[in-house]
Formats: C-alpha cells, structure tokens, sequence
C-alpha cells in the first residue's frame, strides 16, 4: 500500500491546496499523512505564540482525521523556517517518520517565505531522507527517495503576481464537500485572516483557487501539481497512475 506524505509550512495549507486530492486517495485506502513543518502560531490575532500553537495543532489534526488520515508536525517556528541545517534535519525527520512513497511538497514560488524555504526544504529532505549518514533523530532511513510533487502557490501566482502553471490537475468535484470541511476545522484562522488578509470568509479563497484551476482543466473544481523530476528523484508517473481516472493533463 502506497503511503502519501503531504507536507507544507502551516496547517490549513494543505487544506486549502490539496486535500481534495487527499481524500480521493484515502478513498481508494492509501495510507495519508499530513504534515507541517510549523504549528503556525503566529497566525492569531491576540492570543500569545504558546497558546496558539496547541489549538492550530488540534485543529490539524481534527481536519485530518475527517480522511482518516495521520498528522504529523515538525515543530519549527512560525516565520522561522529557512534552508538551513537546523531545519533541513527536521524536515528529513518528518519525512522519515511518515515513511512516504510520494510526497506533496510546497510550490518553490509562493507568497509566503516559509512556503518558498519549506519548498527547498521538502526537496532537500526528500533526497537526503535515505542517506544513511545524515542523522536527524530516532527515525530510519527511507529505502529509496520518494517521488515528489509541488502543489499550486497559494492563488495559482508567485509573489509577483506571474501565474504558475501546473503539469497536470486532478478533478475534485466530488470531493468539494469533504475539503470544505477540513478547511473549516481551522477555525482559530477566521480573525486571523480577515485583519491579515481582509477575507471575511476564509473558505472563499480555497473555493476560488478550486474552481478557478478546474475551469482552466475544463471541469468544475481542480488542484494543481508539478512533478519534480531531476536526478535522482523518481521521473516515472506515480501519482498521475494512482489517479488516472480524474486526470486532467495541461494542454488537454
């Protein structure tokens, strides 16, 4: 049975980009992990770091458990993520705990610095995870380097506004519900974003990325992903074969 990792900087990241993909796959009964390298406890508005950390965590993992899936967090600190060694060696952990064949990674271009540097960390964590040598703490080896994936930037657009165009998408229609749901776990987000960002309904922006990519790929909702595919990184398509049903290919 294929295990998939997904893992990106704050919780309600992976919800917002990629947990309709997720729940199509723990419906065919692969094991899921979702995975963050912060518990982003610095997305409140009033409360303290240390307060914030355990509810955005719970939150996670209730979103999770509504897929059956697992969650796991690396304990960074929010708007404290860079590609160093410190933070290298705890997203390899993560990796080597979740014991992953495919891994959903962040978007190397994104709006956020600890989404760009959790890219290159995922990235480098993923080859560096069946490295004998490189010790992180109490979990093995991989056997192999996982195949790895980028979701979509937050709003399909690097920093600069300049779209970012995925390999392929994965129709999520039937799944609309089940991922509004695990967004809306993440309710310690509604202030937050609404003084951060403005959003009166924090879904909204998840729904609109959503069916902005599926009109793009001609159904009604879609996420977006590239495959990374450099050596030594796998290059034959997994994940597009676990879901080859709802594919959607660019250019198609």
């Amino acid at each position: 049975m294929s295990t998939i990792l997904a893992i990106h900087a704050h919780p309600d990241d992976i919800e917002t980009l990629a947990a309709g993909t997720l729940a199509i796959l723990a419906g065919k009964g692969l094991r899921v992990v979702i995975a963050t390298l912060t518990a982003g406890e610095c997305g409140a508005v009033t409360d303290e770091p240390e307060a914030t950390a355990p509810i955005r965590r719970a939150e996670a993992q209730a979103a999770a458990s509504l897929i059956g899936a697992e969650f796991l967090c690396a304990g960074l600190p929010d708007l404290g993520v860079f590609n160093d060694d410190r933070c290298r060696r705890a997203a390899t952990e993560l990796i080597r705990r979740a014991r992953p064949d495919i891994v959903l990674g962040p978007s190397p271009a994104d709006y956020h610095p600890d989404h760009e540097a959790g890219s290159l960390l995922v990235r480098d964590g993923c080859f560096a995870a069946s490295a004998p040598g490189y010790r992180t703490g109490t979990a093995q080896p991989l056997d192999a380097i996982p195949h790895l994936y980028f979701v979509d930037p937050i709003g399909g657009r690097d920093r600069d506004g300049r779209p970012v165009t995925p390999d392929f998408a994965v129709d999520i229609g039937s799944v609309m519900a089940v991922k509004r749901a695990m967004l809306l776990r993440h309710q310690s987000q509604v202030d937050w974003l609404l003084k951060q960002h403005g959003m009166s309904d924090f879904t909204d922006g998840m729904e609109a990325q959503s069916r902005k990519r599926g009109r793009e790929f001609g159904v009604a909702f879609a996420e977006g992903f590239r495959q990374y595919r450099h050596t030594p990184y796998p290059r034959d398509p997994r994940l597009q074969t676990l879901l080859a049903e709802i594919l959607t290919p660019a250019g198609a």
